[in-house]
């Protein structure tokens, strides 16, 4: 309503000039209003009428506009900030293989600042572009019924307008889609140094960063020149445009006035009307390079969102109930999208409770088969299932919900410990969290700390040791109270000392639930009940850790490679 309010009073705006000139400046006896009331007034008591009438409908456009612009902005945030909640959602649930292929510096893009592109084009070039569309529209209406030859006249130009804007246009939304590409690559590659500074630092690959950083900068602003010298090629065009439409219609309304066809104030509406009939096409060409990486912006987050996920549930999924722990991997076969076939036939019976480590080269699956188990990945082949339940007939939540996952480089908050630990538990009690971290072996460290479980901790928990990290994963891990735990290498790089406490934290939480142990070393696995060598996707030999060194087979092997100190570490677990 206060778009349409503040378009009819630009309509109006001008009729007060026009009987200023007609009645007052010019006295032209034929000039009417149409209005007797108003013809019937004094020259002077008329001109302090209309000039009432002017500020009046300044003031009342200026309100107008005011709640158009207010309105437009609250409804454009609103529409955005769910668009970019539903992005944001979306893309927890894409699958883990889309995740591994795509740079997370340009999906933060996306999400941050692509939506806020959108944003500012819809508040600052698509509220006015609108508003003068209508102008427009209504003002050609206006000029056709006033002097239809005139208005003829005056929007004769106008296709060569719109020629410029097809020709421009198209550059311009190209050079802004690259731009936005250029755009999206810088922001992966500086989360990419700054995620690994210590690396960076490290092997002083700082002007090795910067020039890569350098030259997808120098193209990104290689484009964005471009865009604006199109975009001001398009404005001057459009200047030039309008300045033709207006001469013509001077020309053309001066000879109707001096042929007594048209009043002095009809060619001053005339004149007022076409200079706001062009502006919305100057302000789309002002604009132009806004809205066309806005429009960029958008088919980058349409793009986004028509991605679909790998894992879906199926529609006759249901909620799992309580696991025991008995776990099932019947025939499974899985390749990666390169083609890289990592599993085939891989077969498998885990009883409740028990202590499984799976240990093999580097690529065998071992890593895949856990993140099969959670599906994170669907198998190519075979079943996998859990107390008899299929897990691909089980809701997402209600079986992810059941495996806690301890990884070599686990995720954290830039909060405090005990929010770290209770992340997937917000609702624990400090008695919860103090006895998880007690069973994880983290307790003494933490309370240690400035302000114990209530120290901040740095960004990635790069203020804690590796070793510090690993205990504060497993004690968020204990506090969930899953039935099935799985640990990907959960030792790889720690002294000996943290890898014998995160071994006992292991060994402590085997006596309540079902773990899957994912290592290379021989001395952790040789706490497992069972060992399972993996080569080839399959399953190379198993059994207990004595077994497999009596056997003298594959993991006897491995097991010979190793330094004497950790051939010694693994005697020593066998007493």
């Amino acid at each position: 309503m206060a778009l349409i309010g503040a378009t009819a009073l630009r309509l109006i705006e001008p009729w007060p000039l026009k009987l200023v000139i007609d009645r007052v400046v010019a006295s032209t006896p034929a000039a009417s209003s149409g209005i007797a009331a108003l013809d019937a007034l004094p020259s002077m008591t008329l001109l302090f009428l209309c000039a009432g009438l002017v500020l009046l409908s300044v003031g009342l456009r200026a309100l107008c506009e005011y709640l158009a612009t207010v309105g437009f902005a609250l409804t454009g945030s609103r529409v955005l900030g769910q668009l970019r909640h539903d992005l944001y959602c979306h893309l927890q649930r894409l699958s883990l293989a889309f995740h591994e292929t795509t740079r997370t510096g340009d999906l933060t893009m996306r999400v941050v600042n692509d939506v806020s592109s959108m944003r500012e084009a819809m508040v600052t070039a698509m509220l006015p572009f609108a508003t003068n569309v209508l102008i427009l529209v209504s003002m050609a209406a206006v000029m056709l019924v006033l002097d239809w030859r005139l208005a003829l006249v005056a929007l004769a130009p106008l296709p060569l307008l719109a020629l410029a804007t097809v020709r421009l246009g198209g550059r311009i939304q190209q050079v802004s889609r690259d731009q936005r590409k250029r755009e999206g690559s810088i922001a992966a590659t500086t989360a990419e140094a700054l995620g690994g500074i210590r690396v960076v630092q490290a092997l002083s690959l700082e002007s090795r960063m910067a020039g890569a950083f350098a030259a997808k900068n120098d193209g990104a602003l290689t484009d964005g020149v471009k865009a604006k010298r199109l975009s001001a090629s398009l404005e001057r065009a459009t200047d030039l445009i309008a300045g033709l439409s207006t001469a013509l219609t001077l020309w053309y309304g001066a000879v109707l006035v001096l042929r007594g066809e048209l009043t002095a104030g009809d060619l001053v509406v005339f004149l007022t009307y076409l200079k706001n009939t062009f502006r919305p096409v100057r302000d789309f060409a002002k604009n132009s390079s806004r809205i066309a990486k806005a429009t960029a912006a958008g088919e980058r987050i349409a793009d986004l969102l028509e991605e679909e996920p790998q894992i879906r549930e199926a529609a006759h999924a249901y909620k799992a109930p309580h696991f025991s722990g008995q776990i099932s991997f019947n025939q499974i076969s899985f390749a990666y999208p390169n083609g890289r076939k990592v599993l085939n036939g891989f077969t498998c019976d885990i009883a409740p409770r028990e202590l499984v480590a799976l240990v093999g080269p580097s690529g065998t699956g071992k890593s895949t088969i856990a993140s099969l188990l959670l599906r994170l990945y669907q198998p190519s082949g075979g079943t996998i299932q859990i107390d008899g339940h299929d897990v691909s007939d089980l809701t997402l939540a209600s079986l992810r919900g059941q495996i806690a996952v301890v990884q070599q480089d686990n995720f954290f908050l830039a909060d405090t410990v005990r929010e770290n630990i209770a992340l997937a538990r917000p609702n624990a009690s400090s008695a919860d969290i103090t006895a998880a971290a007690i069973l994880a072996g983290a307790h003494d460290f933490i309370s240690m700390m400035p302000d114990g479980y209530d120290t901040v901790l740095a960004e990635r928990g790069a203020s804690l040791s590796m070793g510090q990290r690993q205990r504060i994963a497993i004690a968020r891990a204990a506090l969930r109270g899953c039935p099935i735990l799985v640990f990907d290498e959960p030792t790889n790089g720690l002294d000996p000392d943290n890898e014998a406490l995160i071994n006992e934290a292991i060994h402590r939480l085997s006596k309540r639930a079902t773990v899957i142990l994912i290592t290379h070393d021989m001395a952790v696995a040789a706490s497992a009940d069972r060992i399972l060598v993996l080569s080839d996707g399959r399953i190379a030999e198993h059994g207990t850790p004595q077994e497999l060194l009596a056997k003298g087979g594959v993991f006897s092997a491995m097991q010979a490679e190793r330094s004497p100190s950790q051939r010694g570490g693994v005697h020593a677990h066998f007493g």
